[in-house]
């Protein structure tokens, strides 16, 4: 383990983590000695991975279930004893059924949908977890987000863009009210991806010439939620290979 970005004594709970980059995430915390807690709607890649990562010697648990559920939000920060880092990373994936189309096409259901996982469930979470991270005078509340929000494309991804936008704005405010009381609000902003098939179009678009893995991720996501990072918050950082530069 790395003097430097130690998690040692730090519980983390990562969402939308049964694979993708929340694996990546997962990982990458609890090599630095983190205890996290794995969460994902299905419960078998749930118990997949848990079972994968306690066998590379690592503290990690399941918390498989319905993040938009406040029931289980509860549940889960009551017996964890306390979150003191907090990953979003579960979201509406681009691509799904019914996703990409026109706004023209698009009904209020649609839009409810990703709203309801990619924007209210951060808000019940981070209700549910603060008041810990207030009282012992340190947290970390990371977003995972998409250059969807930054780069206006015709997608048919309004929807999605929208909801992940309005979570940097809560960011962004959040870390305000927060900066004071040891706690910082951070995002990652992700480009083209290898879980998403982009591999081909990432070649040409970024400067390094390849998608982002888990591991790229994890490894943004473990600095954002360290010691080493209590001067950083508010903050979207871009991790897109280059694909779009400021």
């Amino acid at each position: 383990m790395s003097s430097m970005f130690n998690l040692k004594g730090r519980t983390a709970l990562v969402t939308g983590a049964g694979q993708g980059m929340g694996t990546g995430i997962v990982e990458a915390l609890a090599k630095q000695g983190a205890c996290v807690y794995l969460n994902d709607l299905f419960h078998d890649r749930v118990d997949a991975q848990v079972a994968a990562m306690q066998a590379k010697g690592y503290n990690v648990k399941a918390a498989g279930g319905d993040i938009t559920d406040p029931d289980w939000i509860e549940q889960v920060v009551a017996s964890s004893g306390g979150i003191d880092i907090l990953v979003n990373n579960a979201g509406v994936p681009v691509g799904m059924p019914g996703s990409l189309r026109p706004f023209e096409e698009m009904t209020a259901e649609d839009y409810e949908r990703q709203f309801k996982l990619n924007f209210y469930a951060i808000v019940n979470l981070t209700r549910a977890v603060l008041p810990a991270m207030i009282e012992q005078g340190h947290g970390r509340i990371l977003m995972i987000s998409s250059e969807s929000w930054r780069q206006g494309q015709s997608l048919g991804l309004s929807d999605y863009a929208s909801s992940k936008a309005a979570a940097i704005g809560f960011m962004r405010t959040l870390s305000a009210e927060l900066g004071e009381k040891g706690v910082t609000v951070n995002a990652l902003s992700l480009g083209a991806m290898n879980n998403h098939g982009y591999d081909e179009l990432a070649a040409k678009v970024t400067s390094v010439g390849r998608a982002g893995t888990p591991e790229d991720v994890g490894a943004a996501a473990t600095y954002l939620v360290s010691n080493e990072a209590s001067w950083m918050t508010g903050q979207t950082i871009a991790l897109n290979g280059g694909s779009c530069t400021a």
